[in-house]
């Protein structure tokens, strides 16, 4: 019997901004099953429709997800075809889904190495939902943070030698302003799957205090649930920012 979309019991006051997620563990969910790496992958599409379409409906303000590093290019041939194939068949498939749920789409990372037709899809989904107001989707593809960084860097240098921009006047939002998560609100929550206790250069400026939430389940195997236990834990934690929580006791001199 079906019950209807799972309740989550936090305010939504209380709930994360931004979401941000490192998909791990399709080729090992694929491979305990006898099954190719690129199953994996194939799976873990449904767990982005209903982790995306889930955040749509809690009103969280931005799902950003970890789709393809820029070291996952050492990857076998074969699978990085795959990956790219399901990219642009995601980008033609979930318009629907995108448009009806008010969803907008944006994509970081640096274009080369994607082939055309799957470009070309995307920059099509990415137009085409501009205009919606909801959660907003970005999707970190070919995307690293040290790589990042460097193009932030080298912009700010270029600013500086052509006058744009003076050295005295250089500070931690000049760097967030050359991102290419510009404009974006940094992530309060980081999750990830599979168990792994890593952050594998991802948003690596912007995670600074982001509260972490690691899952042992693969990201094949995540769902709805799943987001609603990484937010309630989230709301559990006293953020400080590296200030004293309000319930720090005084020192005083003994």
């Amino acid at each position: 019997m079906d019950n209807g979309p799972l309740q989550l019991d936090v305010p939504l006051d209380q709930r994360p901004r931004h979401i941000a997620v490192i998909m791990d563990g399709n080729g090992r969910w694929a491979q305990r099953r006898g099954q190719p790496r690129i199953e994996g992958h194939r799976r873990g599409v449904d767990s982005v429709r209903c982790v995306t379409e889930e955040c749509a409906r809690l009103k969280i303000g931005q799902l950003t997800l970890y789709c393809l590093s820029s070291e996952n290019w050492k990857r076998p041939q074969e699978e990085l075809d795959f990956l790219m194939h399901l990219l642009q068949q995601y980008m033609i498939d979930e318009r629907d889904t995108i448009m009806r749920n008010n969803i907008r789409v944006s994509v970081i990372g640096r274009r080369e190495g994607i082939p055309q037709p799957a470009l070309q899809e995307m920059d099509k989904t990415i137009s085409l939902s501009a205009g919606n107001t909801g959660t907003r989707l970005c999707l970190a593809i070919n995307y690293g943070g040290r790589a990042e960084l460097l193009d932030a860097v080298r912009q700010v240098a270029e600013d500086v030698q052509q006058g744009r921009l003076a050295v005295s006047d250089l500070c931690e939002q000049s760097i967030s302003d050359r991102l290419y998560t510009a404009g974006m609100e940094d992530p309060d929550l980081l999750i990830r799957t599979a168990g792994e206790m890593r952050i594998s250069n991802y948003l690596l400026w912007q995670i600074s205090y982001a509260e972490l939430w690691v899952t042992e389940r693969c990201w094949p195997e995540f769902r709805e649930a799943d987001l609603h236990a990484a937010i309630r834990d989230f709301a559990a934690r006293e953020r400080r920012f590296g200030g004293l929580g309000p319930a720090a006791p005084a020192i005083t001199e003994s």
